[in-house]
């Protein structure tokens, strides 16, 4: 069964599936900020923190180092894993900072290099994150498993981008795509298919990044944060929304919703299972392709488990900490066990 990992103000929790679930807690007062597993090894965990910079883990997340010497910046916003390149036995290591900055690593995080064509792209002068508008950073990077060097970077906030060859080459925002990507999303199944829960709305391509087609039938609340996709089938997607930021991440002012699409058919509420919205902080999701129909989601309320990709759910009986979810999931990722 999957293990799950979460990250949260507090610490890096892992819940492990056993006779019943034991928890543990790391990273605590680091200011854990986002989390990554190698799918090609997944006893390396990878999570970025809020001015301690990277940390890695070679155990299964049992214990850690940190990792990031060469990356100039300690505000790490994003890490993310591709697959191995040219022969290597380790997925590729993408790390996102505060500045907007791109480093990868092809040693497991030994060594890194800036990928510093990122910074030169035109829209870059337009990058700008509203609550402190002098600064931005990247929100999410998603490596595009089924084709090697091809990634997709979402800038906080003004545009997705993406390279082709591992981060030689960017290409700059296309003309109609998502401005506020907040979690973006690729596919086994289908190649082509980018998926974008975005402050703007619900944007998807299906030409690799190409081009954009916004679509919110449905969605009462458009102020999108997290995404997923049915391992078993590209057209099922579930995304959690609010009305704004103001109701997305705080608990005294959360508002937030889940909801379901198949195909090109309007959004459907998804909250059979789940606790209702109000109170409620946005929730993050987690898949992992050897589980079809399996989707997993984190809230401020607890953690869920969806069997029919994202129609209902049912709640974990995990014993976090004591208030250790209070205030909001910032990330979720399943661990192999």
């Amino acid at each position: 069964m999957t293990s799950l990992v979460l990250i949260t103000e507090q610490a890096l929790l892992i819940a492990r599936p056993s006779t019943r679930w034991a928890v543990e807690q790391h990273m605590k007062r680091k200011s854990p900020d986002c989390v990554a597993v190698d799918p090609s090894d997944p006893t390396r965990l990878y999570c970025g923190t809020q001015g301690e910079g990277l940390w890695m883990s070679q155990d299964g997340g049992r214990a850690w180092d940190q990792a990031g010497s060469g990356i100039s910046h300690s505000e790490i916003t994003s890490v993310a894993v591709g697959p191995p390149e040219r022969g290597q036995r380790l997925g590729v290591v993408y790390v996102g900072t505060e500045p907007s900055t791109v480093f990868r690593s092809d040693d497991g995080g030994s060594t890194w290099r800036e990928l510093s064509g990122l910074r030169m792209l035109p829209s870059s002068r337009t990058w700008s994150f509203p609550p402190r508008p002098d600064t931005h950073h990247v929100r999410w990077i998603e490596p595009n498993r089924t084709r090697p060097g091809e990634v997709f970077v979402a800038i906080e906030a003004g545009a997705l981008v993406r390279t082709r060859d591992g981060g030689q080459t960017w290409l700059d925002r296309a003309p109609g795509g998502p401005i506020d990507t907040h979690t973006a999303a690729t596919h086994l199944l289908a190649p082509n298919r980018v998926y974008s829960a975005a402050g703007d709305g619900y944007f998807e391509s299906t030409d690799a990044g190409d081009t954009w087609a916004r679509r919110v039938d449905g969605l009462q609340h458009r102020y999108l944060v997290g995404i997923a996709v049915d391992p078993a089938d590209p057209n099922t997607v579930v995304v959690s929304a609010a009305q704004g930021p103001w109701a997305a991440y705080r608990p005294p002012n959360a508002t937030a919703y889940v909801y379901r699409k198949i195909a090109r058919e309007a959004f459907d509420l998804a909250m059979e299972g789940l606790p209702d919205g109000r109170g409620t902080t946005v929730s993050r999701f987690a898949t992992h392709p050897d589980e079809q129909g399996v989707i997993y989601a984190a809230n401020n309320q607890g953690t869920y488990r969806s069997e029919d990709a994202g129609r209902t759910w049912a709640a974990l009986d995990i014993p976090w900490p004591s208030r250790a979810l209070a205030q909001g999931v910032e990330a979720l990722a399943c661990l192999p066990s």
